[in-house]
């Protein structure tokens, strides 16, 4: 009857202890990363009132009299390898892992554990806990060689202040591509077709340098390249402000010019025979004269005053020298109606001997593929496909930069000259060069990679967030604020962690797990657990009565 007695209030204590876990896990249902508790029972000693006998020859044996003396709580485990429910976010803090690992945090004395992953960036730049402040652990980037040094964790600090910005990178590569047309005026021009390169130093400063492009023979796809000025992002002439520095004994300032030209990109006195082919619309006669097809009339050259142009007798009808073969510049003040030009059919081309300091871009003019790149160089000294533009020269603070010239052509393409010169290489990926970047935004990958992002187009990588992994999960102790300590059952953490995939988990941003906590089976488990509280509350007041029967026995 004791007995009874005592097992009925050992019931009611574990049934009890079994309520405060539901209890704990309902209020947890919401409660990000929450993993839920369960109780199993265990049974009390036993007193045997009398053992076990064997079998004889006469008699069967005797199972040995025993009494149960209670339950009492045999274990409350943790289910943490049951996930939880996917909540959205937004927030890129926000961090989910799948699989047995936890986070790594710190309190400011120990490293501790959690699923919750539920960050920020606080005052101090370092990755912290939204619940606590605890700082988030990972692996830091080694500054040598910029990849992920997995030693010791400790704390990511990702807004620190190297990382605020990206260095800037000087530009190192330049392609020229797109359709140099065989007719487009500019081209044929004194002047020439303009390139544009847009160019960054080594301290991010941003530079642009043209470039003319001029025709030396059109029917044999022969042109000139040539520097006509560098300037910084006011527009000041760097050009003219490094031929100023250059010492020598120059008669002029063009000849010092062209000296800082040639120090910079192509061969000073180069020597081309410029073609300049009469326009169609024009005929050349043996005489030397002109015929305008348009109107029939026969015109002569004649030269007033400087004034240089074709004219009929009448004096009604005349062209500039520029209208009929296209003629400007140097090359017009040379021109006299005779020398240099050259019949060819019914048409002329008038040759003009020039001295450049530039480079020679020549294309295929027959076989297979007519008009595509040949070579840029000298004559003497065919470079192949790229050229040097030897900014060096200028100062420490610049790069030469190699010019690819391969991805570029020549033919008719309808008078529209598409030609173009951009920075870094055909995909625009290496050589760019590069601003100094400021931080624009973070990103964490599934490996727990942080990486930033700057305006200047670059990406670093900044750290990574590492894992622990343990032999028996479920041994970890519960703390509070979402946290977990090792426990002699649980093993150690060996202060460097892993990275999440190693075992084939992943980090997810912008979601968060949520609890694990499933109602049905709490409010069944309650029910159940309260029957069994009422059973064993049946049996205390049970032995209560019969203990009152007994001391009434005697009157």
């Amino acid at each position: 009857m004791m007995r009874a007695l005592y097992s009925g209030v050992s019931g009611l204590k574990t049934h009890q202890t079994k309520m405060d876990v539901i209890g704990n896990n309902i209020a947890n249902v919401n409660t990000v990363a929450f993993k839920s508790s369960s109780t199993a029972f265990s049974e009390i000693m036993y007193q045997n009132m009398s053992g076990a006998s064997g079998a004889t020859a006469n008699k069967g044996g005797v199972n040995a009299k025993q009494i149960g003396l209670g339950v009492t709580t045999g274990s409350t485990s943790i289910n943490i390898t049951s996930p939880g429910a996917t909540q959205t976010t937004g927030d890129g803090w926000d961090l989910r892992i799948t699989g047995d690992s936890f986070f790594i945090v710190n309190n400011g004395t120990e490293n501790l554990f959690t699923k919750a992953g539920a960050f920020y960036i606080d005052g101090a730049g370092n990755l912290a806990t939204k619940a606590n402040g605890y700082n988030v652990m990972g692996w830091q980037v080694d500054p040598q060689t910029g990849d992920i040094r997995k030693d010791t964790v400790s704390v990511l600090n990702i807004m620190n202040e190297a990382n605020q910005t990206s260095p800037p990178e000087a530009t190192t590569m330049a392609t020229c591509s797109g359709v140099l047309d065989i007719n487009n005026k500019q081209v044929n021009s004194d002047s020439g077709y303009i390139l544009s390169l847009n160019f960054y130093d080594g301290l991010g400063y941003n530079y642009n340098a043209k470039f003319a492009v001029k025709t030396i023979n059109q029917d044999e796809k022969s042109y000139t390249v040539e520097l006509t000025d560098i300037t910084d992002s006011t527009g000041r002439s760097v050009l003219n402000d490094y031929a100023a520095s250059l010492t020598g004994n120059f008669a002029t300032n063009e000849e010092r010019l062209d000296a800082a030209k040639a120090n910079l990109f192509g061969a000073q006195g180069t020597r081309v025979e410029r073609n300049y082919k009469m326009d169609p619309n024009f005929e050349y006669l043996a005489s030397g004269n002109i015929r305008d097809k348009t109107t029939g009339k026969e015109l002569r050259f004649e030269d007033q005053n400087g004034t240089k142009r074709y004219v009929s007798d009448d004096g009604a009808t005349s062209y500039s020298v520029t209208d009929v073969f296209g003629i400007t510049g140097a090359a017009l003040d040379f021109f006299d109606g005779r020398t240099g030009i050259t019949q060819q059919g019914n048409s002329a081309v008038f040759t003009y001997e020039d001295t450049v300091t530039g480079y020679i871009l020549d294309y295929n003019e027959d076989g297979l593929n007519p008009g595509t790149f040949n070579f840029i160089g000298t004559l003497d000294n065919q470079n192949g496909s790229s050229v040097g533009f030897n900014l060096s020269n200028i100062g420490t603070e610049f790069q030469n930069i190699s010019m690819d010239f391969s991805k570029s052509t020549c033919y008719e393409n309808g008078n529209n000259c598409t030609l173009d010169l951009l920075k870094g290489d055909e995909q625009k990926i290496n050589g760019t060069g590069r601003k100094l970047g400021a931080l624009t935004g973070l990103q964490v990958q599934e490996d727990g990679k942080i990486f930033g992002s700057y305006d200047n187009g670059n990406t670093a990588l900044l750290g990574q967030i590492a894992v622990a992994v343990f032999a028996n999960p479920s041994g970890l102790e519960k703390l509070g604020d979402n946290c977990y300590r090792t426990t002699l059952n649980s093993g150690e953490f060996d202060g460097i962690g892993q990275d999440i995939t190693a075992d084939g988990g992943k980090m997810s941003s912008g979601v968060l797990e949520m609890s694990n906590v499933d109602l049905s089976t709490e409010f069944t488990e309650m029910i159940t657990t309260q029957r069994g509280f009422q059973a064993n509350s049946r049996i205390i007041t049970t032995s209560d009565t019969l203990l009152e029967e007994l001391v009434n026995l005697k009157r």
